[in-house]
């Protein structure tokens, strides 16, 4: 029997990536030492990393014709990732972001073009044969929408004996008020660095310690904390902390918090328990901040 896929659900965009010495001065003028473009976007760098762990993936999101969605689905089919629930949109364009990259520090700079790009509807998620997939990530935008995608995943189940019951993971990473409501869906919740410091907390077991009580009954929240490595808090209250991996030299940080999320869900849906998903996705993802991109991880 084929084996079931891991969807991630969530944006693509264009990264034209800058490498430069060392960040630059305002109003000066100078040269990289490197440009590129990647295909970027949350859930589809964690879609690249899971294809190079190995699981079979799908990715869901919004892309419009040109010459830049042309890039987008060569690279998506460069590491077999299967695009059947992709959304061609007929207004607004595939986001680019122009991202610089210290070669100093790692540093990663983002300045991020939207460019009006409709995020998939409920209605759109509706067409999702939800049989084919053991896990569903979301990648939390337009959070109104995304909780009746949510809805109608526990509806599915809820109908499932626990062996075809779809795991459910979300992430919450930008500071905006809206998606917050996704605290109360998925078994396993990544909340970021960024959320943290704005809802005031100063590391992450505070912040797990102080954002527990949002999530549902049962779930595990996951924060990670760059050098520091990232902590879980799940239901039997037990703390779960993994060191970070740092690499020899921090080369491009770049999609390494994808990174670790991907690493995580591909961990978990093998079977192994939080504290292994937790070290495993502290090792992927600081081996991917010594390396330009994604490929090599493996």
């Amino acid at each position: 029997m084929e084996e079931k896929q891991i969807l991630c659900v969530g944006l693509v965009v264009l990264d034209v990536i800058s490498v430069v010495d060392k960040y630059p001065e305002e109003d000066t003028d100078r040269r990289c030492l490197s440009q590129r473009w990647q295909r970027g976007g949350n859930a589809s760098n964690s879609c690249t990393v899971l294809s190079l762990l190995g699981a079979p993936c799908a990715f869901m999101g919004s892309l419009a014709p040109g010459h830049v969605a042309d890039f987008v689905l060569d690279d998506f089919h460069r590491y077999s990732v299967d695009l059947s629930y992709t959304v061609s949109q007929t207004t607004g364009s595939v986001p680019i972001s122009t991202v610089i990259i210290s070669e100093a520090t790692g540093s990663r700079t983002i300045l991020h073009a939207y460019r009006n790009l409709p995020d998939v509807s409920a209605k759109d998620f509706e067409k999702v044969d939800l049989t084919r997939f053991k896990w569903i990530h979301i990648e939390g935008r337009n959070a109104s929408e995304q909780v009746k995608m949510l809805q109608r995943i526990e509806q599915h189940n809820a109908k499932q004996p626990p062996e075809q019951k779809i795991r459910v993971s979300v992430e919450i990473e930008k500071p905006r008020e809206e998606l917050f409501q996704l605290f109360g869906y998925g078994e396993v919740v990544f909340v970021s660095k960024d959320v943290a410091r704005h809802l005031g907390f100063q590391s992450a077991v505070e912040a797990l310690k102080g954002l527990y009580c949002r999530v549902r009954t049962g779930a595990t929240l996951i924060c990670a904390w760059a050098e520091e490595g990232a902590d879980a808090l799940g239901p039997d209250g037990q703390l779960l902390h993994s060191d970070a991996f740092s690499p020899p030299r921090v080369v491009d940080t770049l999609g390494a918090g994808d990174t670790f999320n991907a690493s995580v869900i591909f961990s978990l849906s093998k079977g192994n328990g939080m504290q292994e998903a937790l070290r495993f996705g502290c090792q992927v993802a600081g081996k991917k901040c010594g390396l330009q991109g994604f490929d090599g991880i493996v």
